[in-house]
Parts: structure tokens; sequence; C-alpha cells
């Protein structure tokens, strides 16, 4: 189970790939296609790390055990209401 500052690295990481992405779109090194399609991966992946953080906290607060928390599917946490 990833730690919280080990999520958060991974989501900083995750956010510099979708700048690169977009960098290699603007200077037509990749097309808007290729573009979309691993924008949407990392979109999800950025969504499991933000629940796993949330879950992590819930239980944290509720004096639940961190460590009980999971990386849910990437349809369930996008299927979530803002």
């Amino acid at each position: 189970m990833a730690s919280d500052n080990e999520t958060l690295a991974r989501i900083h990481d995750l956010v510099a790939q979708e700048r690169e992405l977009r960098d290699q779109l603007i200077h037509r090194q990749i097309d808007e296609s290729e573009e979309h399609a691993r924008l949407r991966a990392i979109e999800v992946e950025l969504d499991q790390c933000w629940d796993l953080l949330r879950q992590r906290r819930a239980l944290r607060e509720t004096g639940g055990n961190p460590q009980d928390a999971a990386v849910r599917p990437g349809d369930e946490v996008e299927g979530y209401l803002s």
C-alpha cells in the first residue's frame, strides 16, 4: 500500500505527464486522438489517486487504519458525482 507521500508524488508525476502530452500536441509530435487516449488514462489514474488519499484521510480522521484504504476501480471512481 502506498503512503500518502508516495501517492502525492504519483499525482505530481501524472500532472507532469499531462503537461508533456499537451506540449507534444502543440508541437505536433502526437496527434489529437493519441493525446486524448493517453490523457483519458492519466485522468482515471489521477482520480484513483485522489480517491485513495480521501479514503486514507477519512479513515485517519475517524480513528480507522489508513492502511485499510484500497485503490478502487477506474469505472467506480469515474462514476462519482462532484
